[in-house]
C-alpha cells in the first residue's frame, strides 16, 4: 500500500444516515456493586437503534468508544463504526437492532477500580431494563472483546453468541507494561490535558506499526526553531489533542487498569464463539488469541487477517473485518441451549452466585 493511499485512510469516506430508523437514546440511573468499589450509583447512557421486534446485536468498542456506533441525523458526527452500519452492511438496521453503551466511567465522573465484570453487569442491567430476554450477539473489539467475554462467563443465558476481534482473556504482560507507562504519563502531568495528549501518543504507537509508519512518515526530519520534529510528530500531536479535547483524564486512567486487571476463564465460557486475531497486532498478540480459542469451552473457531494497521484494524479494515462478521453472524448449525431467562434483573440473584 503506498504512503499517498496510508495516509488517505485515516480520513474515512462519509457513510449514508439512517434518518428514518427507530432509535432510541436513554440514560439509567442504576447502582451497581463494583468489583473492587463496593456500591456506587452509575448512570448508564445507551442507545438502541433498528427495526423493532428485530435480533438485538450488542456492539461494544475500546475504551474510547462511546454509544455513538453509528450516525443516524445529518446533524450528528459519524459513529466509531459507521462503516459496519447500514443496509447491505455488517448491521443492517432494517434486519437488526444494535444496542450499545458508553461504558461505567467513561464520563469521569467514577474515580473507583472499574473491572470488565462491572461492565457486563451494567450491560445485563440494561437487557433486564429493556425487557431483552436474549442478545443474538455480543461483538467485542478490543476492550469491548474483553467485556464480552466476562458477559459470557457470567451471563451464558443471555447470549446466543459471541464475536471477539482483538481481545483476549487476560491482558498481555508487554501491553499491560505499555499502558502502565501510559498512566505514570498522567501522573507525571498532574493530568493536565497535556499529559492526556501525551498518554495518548504513546497508545497510538501501541496500536499501529512500525510498517505502518514507515510507509507513511519516511520522511528527513525537520527543525522547529532549535527543536528537531520527526516526520509523525503533526499526525501524532493532532491525534493527542482530539483525544484530550474530549477524554477525561479520570477516565483514561480507570478503563487503563480495567484493562490490565481484566479476567476471565475460559473453559467456563461456553457461548459459540469466533476469534478474530491480526497478525500484526502488539497489544494482542496472535499467540494469546489461539490459546484463547483452544481453551473456550464451547465452540470456537479462530480466524486470522493481516493488516498494516495492527491493533486498529477493527476500524480500518473495513472489508476483511466484514467478511468474517458475515461468516460468524451467519446461519450456524452451532447447537444453542436453551435457558430460562430470569424476569427479574441478572443482578437480583446473590453475589456468590455470580462470583
Amino acid at each position: 500500500m503506498s504512503a499517498t493511499a496510508l495516509a488517505e485512510a485515516d480520513h474515512d469516506e462519509p457513510f449514508c444516515r439512517a434518518a428514518t430508523l427507530p432509535a432510541t437514546d436513554g440514560v439509567l440511573a442504576s447502582t451497581l456493586s463494583l468489583r473492587h468499589a463496593g456500591l456506587q450509583r452509575v448512570n448508564l447512557r445507551w442507545r438502541l437503534v433498528g427495526a423493532e421486534g428485530a435480533p438485538v446485536h450488542a456492539v461494544l468498542g475500546g475504551i474510547s468508544a462511546t454509544r455513538h456506533v453509528a450516525a443516524l441525523r445529518a446533524d450528528e458526527p459519524e459513529g466509531w463504526w459507521q462503516v459496519q452500519f447500514g443496509a447491505g452492511r455488517s448491521f443492517d438496521p432494517s434486519r437488526c437492532r444494535v444496542l450499545s453503551f458508553d461504558w461505567v466511567g467513561r464520563d469521569g465522573t467514577l474515580d473507583a477500580p472499574i473491572s470488565s465484570a462491572d461492565q457486563a453487569d451494567a450491560l445485563a442491567v440494561l437487557l433486564d431494563h429493556l425487557g431483552i430476554a436474549r442478545l443474538a450477539s455480543i461483538v467485542g473489539s478490543s476492550y469491548g472483546a474483553m467485556v464480552g467475554l466476562a458477559f459470557a462467563e457470567r451471563y451464558p443465558a443471555l447470549v446466543e453468541r459471541l464475536v471477539v476481534i482483538s481481545g483476549a482473556d487476560r491482558a498481555d504482560p508487554y501491553a499491560a507494561a505499555w499502558r502502565a507507562l501510559q498512566r505514570r504519563v498522567l501522573e507525571l502531568g498532574r493530568d493536565g490535558p497535556e499529559a492526556v495528549a501525551l498518554a495518548r501518543q504513546f497508545a497510538m504507537l501501541s496500536y499501529r506499526t512500525p510498517e505502518e509508519f514507515a510507509a507513511r512518515f519516511d520522511a528527513e526530519p525537520t527543525w522547529d526553531g532549535d527543536r528537531l520534529r520527526c516526520a509523525a510528530e503533526d499526525y501524532l500531536d493532532a491525534a493527542g489533542s482530539r483525544f484530550a479535547a474530549v477524554f477525561s483524564p479520570i477516565a483514561f486512567r480507570r478503563l487503563s487498569e480495567s484493562i490490565d486487571q481484566h479476567r476471565v476463564d475460559p473453559s467456563r465460557i461456553t457461548t459459540p464463539t469466533t476469534v478474530i486475531a491480526v497478525e500484526q497486532d502488539r497489544l494482542v498478540p496472535l499467540d494469546d488469541l489461539r490459546r484463547l480459542s483452544r481453551q473456550l469451552a464451547g465452540p470456537a473457531r479462530l480466524k486470522v487477517i493481516r493488516s498494516i494497521y495492527g491493533h486498529d484494524a477493527f476500524l480500518k479494515e473495513p472489508e476483511q473485518i466484514g467478511r468474517l462478521l458475515a461468516l460468524a453472524l451467519g446461519p450456524t448449525t452451532d447447537a444453542v441451549p436453551s435457558s430460562r431467562v430470569p424476569a427479574s434483573s441478572p443482578l437480583a440473584s446473590s453475589p456468590q452466585a455470580h462470583a
